[in-house]
């Protein structure tokens, strides 16, 4: 007898999964929709923020090239701490 009632119970369950997929597809499908607009959004919002800071670098290239060739020469003449030992 607890056989049956467990393939009944399993039947029922049955039936009511069947009876509610098309809710649970059309949820699914939602979520789908919505996740490929908020993805949407967040690449463009992405390409905004690379597009802000390339302009920033743009705007500021006269500051920093320079600074940046004499930070480059300062340190290709710079003497190291530690003295070297000839043999």
């Amino acid at each position: 007898m607890k056989t049956f009632l467990k393939i009944l119970l399993v039947a029922a369950l049955l039936i009511v999964a069947v009876k509610l997929s098309p809710v649970l597809f059309c949820a699914a499908a939602v979520g789908v929709i919505v996740s490929a607009i908020l993805g949407v959004i967040g690449l463009s919002l992405i390409a905004a923020l690379a597009a802000v800071l390339l302009a920033l670098a743009v705007a500021l290239s006269p500051i920093w090239i320079p600074v940046l060739a004499i930070v480059g020469i300062c340190s290709l003449f710079r003497r190291k701490d530690s003295p070297r030992v000839v043999v």
